[in-house]
């Protein structure tokens, strides 16, 4: 299944009765704090026993002891560093019970090393499609999948 019919079911399941909608706050939250580059707000929507599901050959290995929140926060500062003028947008956004799936839509200008790249001054748009489980308001776990080979091949046009 494409991510794109993964999310139309997802929003047919939102339809059902008893899901709720509020949970897609999230979502957007974590694109206005990356847009905004506000690093502090970022890492203040991940629960402190956050865990992240997801894995990728081109994302290094945390450090032995690094939390999953830090390494994520770690993660999206190298990216503001790299990206400087990076804009997130969510879209879209599906909300069923506790689960959040949402699109987003990553662009900016490399300015700075990013995935061993140096700098080429090529603006760049790619996507990710994650599901986020959120507790308490709070992300508490993650899965996706960024599309990294897109990128990447943006990188070394």
């Amino acid at each position: 299944m494409d991510r794109r019919t993964g999310i139309a079911m997802l929003t047919v399941l939102a339809a059902l009765p008893g899901m709720a909608a509020a949970g897609g706050n999230v979502a957007e939250a974590f694109a206005a704090a990356l847009s905004a580059h506000d690093l502090k707000a970022f890492a203040a929507l991940f629960a402190e026993d956050y865990a992240q599901h997801q894995t990728s050959a081109a994302a290094p290995k945390p450090p032995p002891g690094l939390s999953a929140k830090q390494n994520t926060v770690n993660y999206f500062a190298a990216r503001l560093t790299a990206l400087p003028d990076l804009k997130v947008v969510a879209d879209p956004v599906v909300v069923a019970g506790d689960m959040v799936a949402a699109n987003f839509t990553y662009s900016g200008t490399h300015r700075a090393t990013y995935f061993g790249i140096a700098p080429t001054g090529r603006r760049v748009v790619f996507n990710s499609c994650d599901i986020l489980m959120v507790r308490n308001g709070l992300i508490a776990a993650h899965w996706g999948a960024a599309d990294v080979a897109g990128l990447l091949a943006q990188l070394h046009a």
